[in-house]
């Protein structure tokens, strides 16, 4: 595949596909799993938005997870929020596998799977999804798609089928320090923005990754504005 065409792809095909519930600035999922590999996890989200219901909303996660093989990943999570002048929340628990299906490079596009299920503390009402990773590397830029499907069910919920799309394109200019650009698609957002990201390395096999980006709006009803920043300590 060329450059045209997967930047094409990831421009064009992510923002279009049909929303899933919630609001879908999250995290881009690479398809790769380190063998040996453990760590803990922050993720958080802040939303600035003229709706006065989502304007301060803030989504907190904090998660270890553990490779199980050269090939399984398994992390688990508490999820938290805080809307303005309320105080942090714990909302519900998340349990996530990733399966890496091909080898780094083996074919023109590298895959993997996660499955993910979600359980709601306060309210009866679970989601489950399936997410097909895919990453591409062509030189110094590596592109990402995560196309989700996602079913939601419980009594307090209506029970229903609904699909999600994110996506990352990647300049690798250091290990520290690499600049991106990110797409997401949900029920609640079709967002795009610039996204930095890289890797501090430690002694041993101890590493801290991090990210930060800022998503705008591509419509009247996704939220204006999206801060959403990611830690990650692997050891």
């Amino acid at each position: 595949m060329s450059k045209r065409c997967l930047a094409l792809l990831f421009l064009t095909v992510a923002p279009g596909i049909v929303l899933a519930d919630g609001l879908a600035v999250d995290k881009v999922y690479h398809p790769y799993v380190q063998p040996l590999e453990r760590e803990f996890e922050y993720r958080s989200s802040w939303l600035e938005d003229d709706d006065m219901q989502l304007d301060g909303l803030q989504s907190h996660r904090l998660g270890y997870g553990a490779s199980l093989s050269d090939r399984w990943f398994a992390e688990f999570y508490v999820i938290g929020s805080k809307e303005k002048g309320h105080s942090l929340s714990l909302d519900a628990y998340e349990a996530e596998l990733k399966w890496q299906l091909t080898e780094q490079g083996e074919y023109a596009v590298d895959w993997g799977l996660l499955f993910e299920l979600e359980i709601e503390r306060q309210n009866n009402v679970r989601e489950y999804s399936t997410t097909l990773l895919m990453e591409k590397e062509f030189g110094r830029w590596a592109g990402t798609l995560n196309i989700s499907a996602i079913y939601e069910w419980g009594s307090d919920i209506r029970n229903e089928w609904e699909t999600a799309a994110a996506g990352q394109l990647r300049y690798r200019y250091t290990r520290g320090f690499e600049p991106a650009l990110e797409v997401y698609s949900s029920e609640l957002t079709k967002g795009m923005g610039p996204v930095a990201l890289g890797t501090v390395p430690f002694s041993g096999a101890r590493k801290l990754h991090w990210e930060a980006g800022l998503i705008f709006a591509m419509d009247s009803d996704s939220p204006d504005k999206t801060l959403r920043l990611s830690l990650e300590y692997e050891f």
